[in-house]
């Protein structure tokens, strides 16, 4: 069989033959489509969605979790899979590198699920529980404010300020909790006050 096939033509069939196998190996095949379609709505079948906002900064991106296990039956859940919330108005389901690796930052390791302290004059960290914790934050607060509030300033006028403190909220959060937090931190005469999403 003799193919009289120019150069030109040769170079055109063979690019024709790498951009299909190209599409062909990236999912785009009528093949991988249909298996596709066929066990996409099989893979989360079975688990638990939960809703929740991705923790990284203060873009505040919806995320969705599927986990495995009945947590009211008494088994462990497990973290199986997370996703862009495409319902979600400030991300319609995109999520960038650091929100796409959620479930590796979740499930690290090294990651702390309970509160630490280092003691005075100690080399290293120990687990306190969550009351404990909450507490030695709650002295510490009412100790300064008792001792650094200001509450006239030099010609006898009330101010209620207490520089002494600062106070970072989070910018993940519901207008209703931002709300919240301002009215707390300005009522006990914080002047220090900023948000995440500037830092």
């Amino acid at each position: 069989m003799n193919l009289d096939l120019t150069r030109r033509g040769f170079l055109k069939l063979a690019g024709t033959g790498a951009a299909a196998t190209t599409l062909g190996a990236m999912g785009f095949g009528a093949a991988e489509a249909a298996t596709a379609a066929h066990v996409r709505q099989f893979k989360l079948a079975t688990t638990t969605e939960t809703r929740n906002i991705c923790t990284y900064c203060s873009v505040a991106c919806g995320i969705i979790m599927y986990s495995r296990g009945d947590l009211a039956a008494g088994e462990h859940a497990e973290l199986l899979h997370i996703e862009g919330d495409a319902d979600h108005p400030t991300n319609r389901g995109t999520l960038c590198a650091k929100g796409s690796a959620l479930k590796s930052y979740v499930k690290a390791e090294t990651r702390l699920t309970r509160p630490r302290i280092r003691r005075p004059g100690s080399d290293h960290f120990v687990d306190i529980e969550w009351d404990q914790a909450l507490d030695k934050i709650a002295r510490a607060i009412k100790d300064d404010r008792d001792a650094n509030l200001i509450e006239h300033n030099a010609e006898g006028v009330p101010v209620n300020r207490w520089t002494s403190t600062g106070f970072l909220a989070a910018s993940a959060t519901t207008n209703e909790t931002a709300w919240l937090t301002y009215k707390v931190v300005r009522s006990m005469g914080i002047v220090g006050f900023d948000n995440q999403a500037r830092v």
